[in-house]
């Protein structure tokens, strides 16, 4: 990787590599990426090793990084390596699981005495994952169970690019932070307003940390709100991004942070690496004389660009699962299904099915005999003449009206009756209860699209977006 070389150039356009549920779209050229760059059973690599001494508590005591040649024992799975330690090894993992394995889980206990102590915000949005045929065809939407064996390499990559940062830092050579501003003014304000619907109280006063929220979501697990306030909480957040000033990393509650551990699919650790290897003289004299990322200017570009890039693949992500799943839901129009509130616009409800994760919208137009009006400090929709309310987080019945998957579009007829909340001036029932029991019985309604920009998914402030901990 040469810099200023075509290959450099197109890997800085690419900005990271993209992962589709069918495919990858890898930075680099998979003859890099999937063959000489990536690690393969008893096959010598070369590599930027780093090696780092804690101690019970998690601390970093000291770190150091070296030219390394490298030779991988085994590819395992995390499945795998997590029945390993719970007593069931194979062929593959019996051999590793006193020397390797049982050591990493050690450290690993070490690292989340640390990251207990550090309160990062610790937000449970369980990810879909497609499961395709051979045709490409989806057959089953899963949720895979989130192991220790997922949360050790997090640890581990959080603290190397911790240490990435801080070399850098020493050494007063540019490099491109991992940032996450603190929430804003109005997103708290946004916030606080919301949590007053159910009965919690964000202080006014003192500064914001990653742990009043930890503390929010504590209050309210084990409870119908607990995924309302998580996704409540995700979007009062900042997008992280990349810059060469430092502003620390909220959500990781970290001070400094800088992305090291893949350079073979994001060009942020790419810079790093180089950064590392001129700072701490492990490469050809003169070899990284005159980059273009040695200027402060320079970087902020970079930064700007890699930032853009990767909002663009996730967003392109996005809409291909949504396309794919809008397909596999297209033969079941007419079906009903279960599914939660999951975003409120002036212009109808996105609902999100329990099962497939899907997102559909529900036209306000088509919710009843009223007119619905949007609170969006109480992110709900309450008809002006009878309160009936639907609120984000509810658990909801609809029935699939259309798909389109070209459009990645689904929608929705609503079968729930809302909750009915005081209007001032209206008539009605009163109460904060919700029954939320179907509606069939309620007479007949309009059945209209409601705006076409407002069907369309991604338009709502419900979609994903936000990066709070990588």
């Amino acid at each position: 990787m040469r810099p200023g070389s075509a290959l450099d150039n197109e890997a800085l356009e690419r900005g990271n590599s993209v992962y589709f549920p069918d495919r990858v779209v890898p930075m680099l050229p998979e003859r890099i990426s999937n063959d000489l760059c990536s690690l393969k059973p008893n096959v010598n690599r070369a590599a930027l090793g780093l090696r780092m001494v804690i101690n019970a508590r998690g601390e970093k005591l000291s770190h150091s990084f070296h030219r390394v040649l490298m030779r991988s024992a085994a590819k395992l799975a995390y499945q795998q390596a997590q029945a390993a330690i719970d007593g069931r090894p194979d062929e593959a993992t019996g051999p590793l699981l006193e020397p390797i394995l049982r050591p990493l889980w050690d450290a690993y206990a070490a690292l989340k005495t640390a990251r207990d102590a550090r309160e990062p915000l610790d937000l449970d949005l369980p990810e879909r994952k497609l499961v395709l045929d051979k045709q490409g065809h989806v057959v089953d939407v899963i949720v895979p169970e989130r192991l220790d064996a997922h949360r050790l390499i997090e640890e581990f990559m959080v603290l190397s690019n911790v240490a990435a940062a801080e070399t850098l830092e020493k050494a007063r050579v540019l490099l491109l932070y991992r940032i996450h501003d603190n929430p804003s003014l109005e997103k708290m304000q946004t916030l606080r307003t919301f949590l007053e619907t159910i009965a919690i109280t964000l202080p006014k006063q003192g500064s914001v940390r990653p742990e009043l929220f930890n503390r929010i979501l504590a209050r309210v697990k084990d409870t119908p709100n607990v995924q309302l306030c998580n996704e409540v909480i995700l979007r009062s957040q900042a997008q992280a991004e990349y810059a060469p000033e430092n502003i620390g990393h909220f959500g990781l509650n970290l001070r400094r942070y800088a992305h090291f551990t893949s350079p073979i699919r994001r060009y942020s650790d790419l810079i790093v690496h180089r950064g590392l290897i001129k700072a701490l003289n492990m490469g050809q004299k003169g070899a990284y004389d005159g980059l273009p990322e040695t200027t402060l200017d320079a970087m902020r570009e970079i930064g700007a660009r890699i930032s853009a890039a990767e909002r663009r693949a996730m967003a392109a992500e996005r809409e291909t699962t949504d396309r794919l799943i809008a397909m596999y839901l297209a033969d079941q129009v007419g079906a009903s299904f279960r599914g939660r509130i999951a975003g409120v616009t002036r212009a109808g409800l996105f609902v999100k099915l329990d099962k497939t994760g899907a997102d559909g919208f529900v036209p306000a137009s088509t919710l009843g005999n009223d007119f619905f009006r949007h609170d969006e400090a109480a992110h709900a929709l309450t008809g002006s003449r009878t309160g009936e309310s639907y609120r984000l987080g509810d658990g909801v019945n609809v029935r699939l009206v259309e798909a389109q998957p070209m459009a990645g579009a689904l929608r929705f007829e609503m079968l729930s009756e809302g909750r009915y909340v005081k209007v001032t001036g209206g008539k009605g029932r009163f109460g904060g209860k919700s029954a939320l029991s179907p509606r069939e019985d309620r007479g007949p309604r309009k059945n209209t699209f409601g705006k076409p920009d407002a069907f369309a998914p991604g338009k709502g402030r419900n979609r994903r977006g936000f990066i709070i901990e990588d």
